[in-house]
């Protein structure tokens, strides 16, 4: 398959393109959205329980639930150098259903923890194998689709923070209410022993279905094959059929790479303020005066616009072509929601304006795919781009741990100065954003200097399909970094 990817001439027209690309579809993309969907159920419940409960049960005292929260963001941060290294050396059919089953383990273990210690060690592991998976499933992505399909792709799986919240709070209400006593067992007990279960009884469906890369691909023909590389060469990325090769030299390049910083401190900031949402915002909703399940059923428009917003923004920076106007427009949406959640005063009267300025914050999770999508249009090598995702999952690690730390029990139910210090966050996160256009835009003008200085056009385009110059993309499987690929375009 080597031969396939440095095959220049190979012509794959429209129409077999859009057949593989339904064939990948309908066979890589389900399981990447449902292990995702698994991934984010099993860390949203931790806040339902919240008000089922598991405060008092464990006695949780001061801001022990805080850590709780912060304690699987711990564990995925410290794992991400190990992650990185096995996303490039194992095959994605052997590294996913291991982390699966690891964290389902672990969500099945928390429901007969006694004490705030066994707590900590359950979301620890959880933390541990989860770690990977936010990495590994961008460069799966990546390897599939072309950077233009890539957005909607990566919206498709993490779009499920949306729906697994919806389904969080309507497995949680009903949990809460019927499990409440059956079988020796709290409310939300059931809710973390069914989420568990349900996730480790997943592992042999993903092993049995999954294929590592293209070139291994069952549900292909071969020339189904070479289509599928041809529709990918554009992206001057690599081939993940150099999995052996861990580059020492691209990892260097990763850590002087300014825009790697600066999509860190995207992501930094974007998952500190979070928070507001995943850990606390059952806890905020109550705050409002609702009980604990009219709390829960509050939660379920919140997902379904979560969900909604992942979508449409994706789509929309698709459509337009543009990254960074979608993603400053939704940072602009985010400051308004957290200026009328800080503003308002917590009465009866002013109940819709809040519900309406807590909604405005799902568009929180919208960033984070733009963002995602982003970083991998922009990044090539396959060491580079899995050191690159394994970063951003710590960079995003980091704000969830500090993000639940800024919300102290002392200051409910409207945790006033954690939602000022989130403001500023946001606020800092729409510079960033600006100053990485320009960083894309000057590198794209670097490029162009050194093509023409090797007598190439000064501008390519879209080489996936069909090359007018045999000359472009004839090195897109090369395993080149896009600052050592001069065919390589920045994208915002």
């Amino acid at each position: 398959m080597r031969d396939i990817d440095r095959d220049a001439n190979a012509v794959v027209t429209a129409a077999e393109s859009r057949a593989v690309r339904r064939k990948i579809d309908l066979i890589i993309l389900p399981l990447l959205i449902w292990v995702y969907f698994l991934q984010i159920l099993d860390k949203t419940v931790l806040g339902f329980s919240a008000i089922f409960g598991l405060p008092e049960d464990l006695d949780l005292r001061g801001n022990q639930y805080s850590l709780v929260g912060a304690i699987a963001p711990i564990a995925q941060l410290v794992i991400q150098p190990v992650s990185s290294w096995l996303i490039v050396r194992l095959p994605h059919r052997v590294l996913m259903p291991a982390l699966v089953l690891g964290w389902g383990l672990a969500q099945t273990a928390t429901p007969f923890c006694r004490d705030f210690a066994q707590l900590m060690t359950a979301r620890f592991f959880l933390g541990v194998f989860e770690g990977g998976c936010l990495p590994l499933f961008s460069v799966i992505t990546g390897h599939w689709y072309t950077r233009g399909e890539q957005p909607l792709r990566v919206a498709a799986w993490y779009g499920t923070n949306g729906l697994g919240t919806v389904f969080a709070a309507l497995l949680s209400f009903g949990l809460g209410r019927v499990g409440e006593g059956h079988g020796g067992l709290r409310g939300w007990q059931w809710i973390f022993l069914f989420t568990g279960i349900l996730t480790v009884i997943t592992v042999p469906f993903v092993y049995l279905r999954l294929d590592n890369d293209i070139h291994s691909a069952r549900f292909l023909t071969e020339s189904q094959k070479i289509g599928a590389l041809e529709r990918v060469r554009g992206n001057q990325t690599g081939s993940s059929s150099t999995k052996e090769n861990w580059k020492w030299k691209q990892i260097r390049e990763v850590l002087l790479d300014i825009k790697t910083w600066l999509f860190l401190g995207m992501a930094l900031g974007n998952n500190l303020g979070a928070q507001v949402t995943v850990t606390f915002g059952p806890l905020i909703l109550s705050g409002l005066g609702y009980d604990k399940y009219t709390t829960t059923l509050l939660n379920i428009p919140f997902g379904v616009m979560q969900y909604l917003v992942i979508m449409f923004t994706a789509w929309g920076a698709v459509r337009l072509r543009l990254k960074a106007p979608t993603l400053c427009a939704m940072i602009l949406i985010i400051l308004a929601g957290l200026t009328t959640l800080h503003t308002l005063p917590r009465s009866q009267n002013q109940t819709g304006g809040l519900l309406a300025g807590f909604y405005c914050l799902a568009f929180i999770f919208g960033c984070n795919t733009l963002v995602v999508s982003w970083i991998l249009a922009n990044t090539a090598g396959q060491t580079k781009r899995a050191a690159v995702m394994s970063l951003y999952n710590a960079a995003s690690s980091t704000g969830n741990i500090v993000g639940p730390l800024l919300f102290q029990t002392q200051d409910a139910p409207a945790y006033l100065p954690g939602l000022r210090t989130t403001m500023g966050v946001f606020a800092a996160m729409l510079v960033i954003v600006l100053v990485q256009v320009g960083v894309l835009a000057g590198l794209n003008k670097r490029q162009e200097r050194i093509r023409v200085g090797r007598g190439k056009p000064a501008r390519v385009g879209d080489v996936s399909v069909a090359r007018s110059n045999a000359r472009v993309g004839e090195r897109a499987f090369d395993d080149l970094t896009d600052l050592e690929n001069d065919e390589f375009v920045y994208l915002y």
